[in-house]
């Protein structure tokens, strides 16, 4: 029962009980019994004065309670000229106020938190209490080459994304470089902020691999440049001294025979060494409009001979129409000559080496029929100085990543089935 109700309810009983009262003990004098009246009325509106004085307060109560619930905090009553009644009003009103303003304070700070997120160079994932994604930013999707309708709401546990794969594996507060397929470095880092009495879970993810492979440069570069000096010098005046020793003709058959090939192994150890000096002197791409068609064709032709000897076979399909990038032209036909060649030694004897651009999304893919990539050497094939041939220097990948980063490219080489290994290259 409402307090009001119990009010007027005590109040009826008692203003009757007195009329009773009253009747029965002055009824025979009337004097008496009129007075008693009066003060029986007087009393019943005094009763609904101050039921109109305490009962407004608590309407005013309920109604900013009401207001309160609905999270209206723009409501404000006035004075009313009532000592008790304005103190209350007052504040009521001053705690509007701070509620608008903290409420207001927390509406730009998640505007802006929101906004920082989606901007963020770095990529963000923010999980619910069951870690799911519940928010993900434009940059993580990027570095994750997903869309937001294949990861929004879903668990990380069941997402094979590689990346999210070792997500799944941190604790929080950890953090980690992850290398996938020996080309991308990622740095993840796991932790957490307090929800509403509850952790959640948040992972920010940043790409290191033109910062990594900066530092490797400068590392290896420095090693290059000494020896290349070194042994260019060497050369040079070894070389002078065999051909000096050559023109004399003074010398037998057996000896002459030598001396020239000691002078052309000192020429290929010189293009050898050119080779590694040519890590540390990529330069920074001029790109221009390069039709990728043309630019295929080009370089198809030229390795036309050398697959013909290998009993290769070079597939090319495409729209027929340009496939214009943006790219160093230079850099890109050596990019592509690096990638075929190597899928023409990967081929023993007699295969399919097929290249396919596509449009949406654009890309180009170099597949090839040869012998794949060991689970054992996915992981180092972009590494300095790695290979696995026999008389391979581990350069030719380098550079392939190298100039793939430094134009904004994507890329993965992987062997997808047996006698089925891509280059994939995303523009």
């Amino acid at each position: 029962m409402k307090l009001r109700t119990k009010y007027i309810l005590f109040v009826s009983i008692l203003s009757l009980v007195a009329l009773l009262l009253s009747y029965f003990v002055f009824r025979e004098n009337k004097i008496l019994f009129i007075v008693s009246e009066i003060f029986i009325i007087i009393s019943i509106v005094i009763s609904w004065q101050l039921y109109n004085e305490l009962i407004q307060p608590l309407d005013l109560l309920m109604r900013g309670t009401d207001a309160i619930k609905d999270r209206d905090f723009n409501i404000k009553f006035l004075s009313t000229g009532k000592y008790e009644m304005d103190e209350l009003i007052k504040v009521f009103n001053q705690m509007i106020d701070e509620l608008r303003k903290e409420r207001t304070k927390q509406e730009q700070q998640h505007l802006f938190l929101a906004k920082l997120v989606f901007t963020s160079p770095t990529g963000i994932l923010i999980l619910d209490y069951e870690d799911r994604i519940q928010q993900v930013n434009p940059k993580a999707l990027e570095l994750l080459g997903v869309e937001e309708k294949d990861v929004l709401g879903k668990s990380i546990s069941e997402l094979s994304n590689p990346v999210i794969q070792q997500i799944k594996k941190m604790e929080s507060g950890h953090s980690m470089t992850f290398t996938m397929k020996g080309a991308v470095t990622y740095k993840l880092q796991k932790s957490y902020f307090i929800d509403r009495g509850f952790p959640r879970h948040f992972v920010m993810i940043e790409e290191l691999t033109a910062e990594i492979l900066e530092a490797e440069k400068k590392a290896y570069g420095k090693v290059i440049r000494m020896m290349a000096h070194e042994v260019n010098n060497t050369i040079g005046s070894v070389n002078s001294i065999m051909q000096s020793t050559l023109d004399t003709g003074q010398n037998s058959e057996a000896i002459t025979n030598a001396l020239r090939v000691a002078v052309e192994r000192n020429h290929n150890l010189n293009i050898f060494m050119r080779n590694f000096a040519d890590l540390v002197r990529i330069p920074l791409p001029q790109k221009e409009q390069v039709d990728l068609v043309h630019l295929l064709q080009r370089v198809t032709d030229l390795l036309h001979l050398k697959a013909a000897e290998k009993n290769v076979e070079i597939q090319f399909e495409h729209t027929g129409s340009a496939f214009m990038i943006l790219a160093d032209i230079q850099q890109m036909e050596q990019v592509l000559i690096n990638i075929i060649k190597n899928a023409l030694e990967a081929i023993d004897d007699q295969g399919t080496i097929t290249i396919l651009t596509y449009s949406y999304p654009k890309q180009l893919i170099i597949r090839d029929s040869g012998k794949g990539i060991s689970p054992n050497a996915e992981e180092h094939l972009f590494s300095p100085f790695y290979s696995t041939k026999k008389d391979g220097q581990g350069v030719g990948l380098v550079i392939i990543k190298e100039i793939l980063i430094n134009h904004g490219f994507n890329f993965t080489l992987k062997t997808i089935s047996k006698g089925k290994t891509e280059f994939m290259v995303q523009f």
